[in-house]
């Protein structure tokens, strides 16, 4: 095994968040699905944009958020995603390296520009994604860095950018160089819409044994086996990876490693916006794996960075996640 320089690297979708308020109403009337991602051109971005009553603009993209995390948990953390040469590219790299993530992939030049998602959350704090994908799907395995990957304990893989064929070559390279270097390799389902696209492909990744840790939502985990009961879902996927990690919102997450499956309560919290809150709990889960804890005390602690994220506006910590942590009792080292 190759000694860890970091202890997760994130590979997705570099998009620069555009994130507001609006009404169930005006998502009715716009025809959008409330709580999914969707991918959007130009127009409709300008549409959703549109709903927005205010708006903070800010670097995301799920397991950019979830490295961030890491990091502001006192984790070594790295990233490889794609951004342009342009205004929001400049933001984004700025954004990750200010909370200490390492983020040296190569611009994309002359091209598309920097991802956006206009994110609409409505009043009980769920959030509507309209994805504006840019530089962010031009991804290939040009971009992937194998001294980091095999220097990165767990190297973690976001679903969105399954969509196209060159990111999904990267993720098998990233994937098997991590396996290679004897470290491990996640892989989030990211949304049910994702699923129904990618079926196939995840259930060819989750039983050929290319990944030891995969995270779900519910409705991801009852999607990608077309079934309706959640503990049957939850059994399947555990008796295929080597750890399973299922979220449930406020009735917390399910656990299953080797075979044994533990539940684990959420962290109460006052629900401003549900953005980045599963971006957060892997952020955390994956540190404390990395750091030696048992599943039920790595899911604990990405429990505790999901409830801070979902207390306000936005997929970023805003809080000292370190001093949360110990106050629920939590070291990490």
């Amino acid at each position: 095994m190759t000694a860890a320089s970091y202890d997760v690297l994130g590979i997705g979708n570099a998009i620069f968040d555009i994130l507001g308020t609006t009404t169930d109403e005006a998502l009715e009337g716009a025809g959008m699905v409330k709580g999914s991602m969707r991918l959007v051109d130009d127009a409709e971005a300008k549409k959703a944009d549109s709903l927005l009553m205010a708006a903070t603009r800010i670097s995301g993209g799920s397991a950019g958020n979830s490295v961030t995390g890491v990091a502001v948990l006192g984790g070594r953390a790295a990233f490889i995603g794609k951004v342009a040469d342009d205004e929001f590219g400049d933001a984004y790299v700025e954004d990750m390296t200010r909370v200490g993530v390492t983020f040296r992939t190569p611009r994309l030049v002359g091209a598309a520009p920097t991802g956006t998602s206009v994110i609409l959350v409505t009043p009980d704090g769920e959030r509507t994604m309209n994805t504006s994908l840019g530089a962010a799907n031009a991804l290939t395995t040009d971009d992937i860095d194998e001294e980091m990957i095999a220097g990165s304990a767990i190297t973690f893989l976001e679903g969105y950018l399954f969509d196209p064929e060159p990111a999904k070559a990267a993720f098998r390279m990233a994937a098997e160089v991590a396996t290679k270097a004897g470290q491990k390799a996640a892989l989030t389902l990211s949304d049910a819409f994702c699923v129904e696209r990618h079926r196939a492909d995840f259930m060819d990744w989750i039983g050929g044994g290319q990944v030891a840790i995969v995270f779900a939502n519910e409705g991801e985990v009852t999607s990608l086996y077309e079934v309706s009961d959640f503990d049957d879902a939850c059994a399947k996927l555990g008796a295929a990876v080597e750890t399973a990690v299922v979220t449930r919102g406020a009735a917390g997450a399910r656990v299953i490693h080797r075979g044994e499956a533990v539940d684990v309560p959420a962290v109460a919290a006052e629900v401003v916006d549900l953005t980045g809150a599963g971006d957060l709990f892997a952020g955390g889960y994956l540190l404390g794996v990395a750091r030696g804890m048992s599943p039920a005390e790595s899911a604990r602690l990405g429990a505790v960075a999901a409830s801070e994220v979902i207390s306000h506006l936005g997929a970023r910590p805003r809080a000292d996640l370190q001093a949360l942590a110990k106050e629920h009792g939590i070291s990490l080292g």
